[in-house]
């Protein structure tokens, strides 16, 4: 039997959820409607009859970069893409929908043989939001790891499934057009480390490990084990793990990055200033400053944490403690990195 667009609407369209569920800062208050489509024409659909009902909307993938109200806008429509996390494997290309994490391309690329993707091990993020924010880790940036990138865009209509090459993306420092455009990221070719032998089968089981486990859910706890178990798992069949993703573990373990809620990395770097935004924290002893529930991270300068029920009203105000003292100390206001959603 075929389901309409309007019954399908309501089978996905969820109430009353509460958003810090969704979030890796374990933030957010209940907005009226979420959904988390499955496929590309669920979220079409989601959008098409949105549209007719007049719905804002907010669409974004598993919650990593992203600080959500403490009084979500009524009526307002949420929209995560994390259940759209797939990969298509067509010899010396892969399609990987937006959902998927980023971390899994780490590991795909190890199954497959020389991994292309060793930077983006632990990075907490989806596809779809790495490509929007182009992200990096030291010298690797997700830019340049794509080749066509499909999208939809929210002005047009018809909401046809269009594509842009890599190139003509504006790829630079935590900058893509995504940014500057009513487009939103449903997947993207990537051109796949070359195999020896047929690896679809292992890529399907690694696949529907994570489709099928915690590895979905927000928490940054959840997160770290499972990927980290399953890079145990590769090693234990005598896969080789490349150092850069052993020194990223240590990197992130380091810092606590999973110890404590929270979404990274907050500023971009500003590097006319000289140095890292951590180290300006660092040097006028804000590191530790508390407020609320959150405090500035005592491991690393550039992360708020949510250490005791925080709210975004707290992560904001240290947000502004630390805008203002660098401003005033060194002549600039940082650029945050994370979304600041608005109330």
């Amino acid at each position: 039997m075929t389901i309409d667009r309007y019954e399908l609407f309501d089978q996905l369209c969820l109430r009353h959820v509460r958003l810090s569920g969704h979030s890796s800062y374990g933030i957010g208050g209940y907005a009226d409607y979420f959904a988390m489509p499955a496929t590309v024409e669920q979220f079409v659909s989601l959008l098409e009859v949105s549209a007719v009902y007049g719905m804002e909307r907010v669409v974004f993938g598993m919650g990593s970069n992203i600080l959500f109200p403490d009084r979500p806008k009524r009526g307002k429509l949420y929209v995560s893409l994390k259940n759209m996390a797939d990969l298509t494997v067509n010899e010396s290309r892969w399609f990987a929908t937006a959902g998927l994490p980023l971390s899994m391309l780490s590991l795909l690329g190890l199954i497959s043989g020389p991994t292309a993707f060793p930077f983006t091990y632990l990075m907490p993020g989806s596809l779809g939001a790495g490509i929007y924010m182009n992200a990096k880790y030291y010298k690797e940036q997700i830019g340049d790891k794509v080749d066509m990138i499909s999208y939809i865009d929210l002005s047009d209509p018809s909401l046809s499934l269009r594509q842009i090459r890599a190139e003509d993306c504006q790829f630079a420092y935590k900058q893509s057009i995504f940014q500057h455009k009513p487009w939103i990221i449903v997947g993207a070719e990537v051109t796949a480390p070359e195999h020896e032998g047929p690896i679809s089968g292992a890529i399907s089981a690694l696949l529907a490990k994570y489709q099928g486990s915690n590895g979905k859910l927000s928490s940054l706890f959840s997160f770290y084990s499972f990927f980290s178990r399953e890079l145990r798992e590769l090693q234990a069949e005598r896969v080789v793990i490349p150092e850069p993703m052993l020194d990223i573990e240590r990197y992130r373990m380091g810092n606590r990055h999973f110890t404590y809620r929270s979404c990274g990395s907050f500023f971009k770097n500003n590097y006319a200033a000289g140095a890292s935004i951590g180290a300006l924290v660092d040097r006028l002893g804000l590191k530790g400053v508390t407020h609320g529930g959150a405090v500035v991270s005592p491991f690393h300068g550039n992360m708020i944490l949510n250490t005791d029920q925080a709210t975004a009203a707290d992560i904001l105000y240290l947000k502004d403690t630390v805008s203002e003292a660098i401003h005033r100390h060194y002549g600039f206001m940082p650029e945050p990195e994370v979304v600041i959603m608005k109330e």
